[in-house]
């Protein structure tokens, strides 16, 4: 047993809500130290025989360069498996790993936080079939803090250095310290999910959890967000539609520019400037200029390329121009319920009273037990023939798991039968 396994063991029973104990350990250096960073095919070969002659779980891990580079790929990968030690992967240099993905069919993946994680591995090649989420699994255990940092602390007692978690990983070479923290935040994962499966068996949710975990691993590839322009931030002030095609045009210049140099859209133009630009609809670059965002650094050409987008909004005719919203795919706001539907506003308090309720006592956050969209779409909409079975049927319509369906149908029924 390792020194982490002895102080989860201890610590595992504990009640996770608290963070009381002695003073977290500092982790400073992997066990078996830095690896290099695998770059080549044959680099990768023998890391691939590695791992799959390893043992138990795979950790991983993934860092991206957000808020630097277009997009959400991978620039670094960090794996970590009992008899093949840490390994660190430029998925830039190695773009696929299709074959060390084959070589560990089977394998069950120890991952943080996954859904953020698993896009970008797909993208080089590695789709796990079984997978534990240590953020998840603290969610269902009534952990209050879920972040990697926090858990391990408050789980195993050891302290992860937390200072380039948002650095540009596109970077290369990539430093010796950013190497150390990225082997670190795998070195304790499969530690960490052996304690809270000890934890979650212990509460009784360990089949919540596995329910959980299978509908991550086989839950598709989400298709690309429809109008993505409307999540502009600041887009809450626009009101008219010509404003708002204003929003679209530069939107769509600052995307197509930002894929093109492959840095992230925020450096080609803020949010805060397409938002301006659409409430002044500036007639000429000069006015543009003037506008925050756009003056000081930022040349002639550049104003007259932005001004052009706001002149194509300009000339759209009315049929063109974007609806004040999106055609809903779901129930309208809850605010809108009591004039719309009083019947359906009070079939909605009821149930989220009932639901909310039911989480606190299961110490576990309302959202895990039932997502707030199911609860809405299911009062808003429900079964024309309300039961016991009808109620549990629609919700494994809406995606719920069984394991939510029998802690939430029956009070969802009453609900749904005598709102008052």
């Amino acid at each position: 047993m390792t020194d982490a396994q002895e102080t989860a063991s201890a610590t595992a029973a504990q009640d996770p809500s608290q963070d009381s104990g002695p003073a977290p350990v500092p982790l400073l250096e992997p066990r078996e130290g830095i690896p290099p960073v695998t770059v080549t095919d044959e680099e990768l070969a023998r890391l691939t025989a590695d791992f799959a002659h390893g043992t138990g779980p795979l950790a991983v891990d993934a860092e991206r360069a957000s808020g630097y580079r277009y997009g959400q790929r991978a620039y670094l990968v960090q794996l970590r498996r009992q008899g093949a030690g840490t390994a660190l992967i430029d998925p830039v240099a190695c773009p696929d790993l299709s074959e060390l993905d084959a070589a560990l069919a089977g394998t069950e993946w120890v991952l943080h936080a996954a859904s953020q994680d698993l896009p970008c591995l797909r993208e080089i090649g590695m789709r796990p079939t079984r997978l534990f989420d240590t953020e998840l699994a603290g969610r269902l255990a009534g952990f209050a803090r879920v972040g990697l940092g926090a858990m391990v602390e408050n789980v195993l007692g050891y302290a992860l250095e937390k200072g380039h978690s948002a650095v540009d990983w596109s970077t290369r070479p990539l430093p010796e310290p950013w190497l150390r923290y990225a082997a670190l935040d795998v070195e304790l994962l499969v530690d960490l999910r052996d304690a809270l499966e000890a934890e979650l068996e212990r509460q009784g949710k360990l089949e919540w959890a596995r329910e959980e975990f299978a509908a991550i691993a086989a839950a598709p590839t989400p298709p690309p967000r429809k109008d993505p322009w409307r999540r502009t931030s600041g887009m809450h002030k626009v009101r008219r539609r010509r404003q708002m095609a204003v929003v679209r045009e530069l939107w769509q210049a600052r995307d197509t520019i930002a894929r093109k140099r492959d840095v992230s859209p925020g450096k080609v133009l803020t949010d805060t400037a397409i938002v301006e630009a659409a409430l002044a609809m500036p007639p000429n670059a000069r006015g543009l200029s003037a506008l925050p965002g756009f003056g000081q650094r930022m040349g002639r050409k550049q104003l007259e390329q932005w001004q052009g987008a706001v002149e194509r909004a300009r000339a759209l005719p009315e049929s063109e121009l974007p609806q004040q919203s999106q055609v809903p795919g779901g129930p309208p706001p809850p605010r809108s319920w009591a004039d719309k539907d009083p019947a359906a506003a009070a079939r909605l308090t009821a149930a989220r009273a009932a639901v909310t309720e039911h989480a606190e006592e299961l110490n576990l956050p309302q959202e895990n037990l039932l997502t707030p969209d199911t609860v809405r779409r299911l009062c808003w909409e429900p079964p024309e023939e309300v039961s016991l079975a009808s109620v549990g049927e629609a919700l494994r319509g809406l995606g719920a798991r069984e394991w939510q369906i029998s802690q939430t149908a029956e009070l969802l029924f009453v609900a749904l039968t005598s709102p008052e």
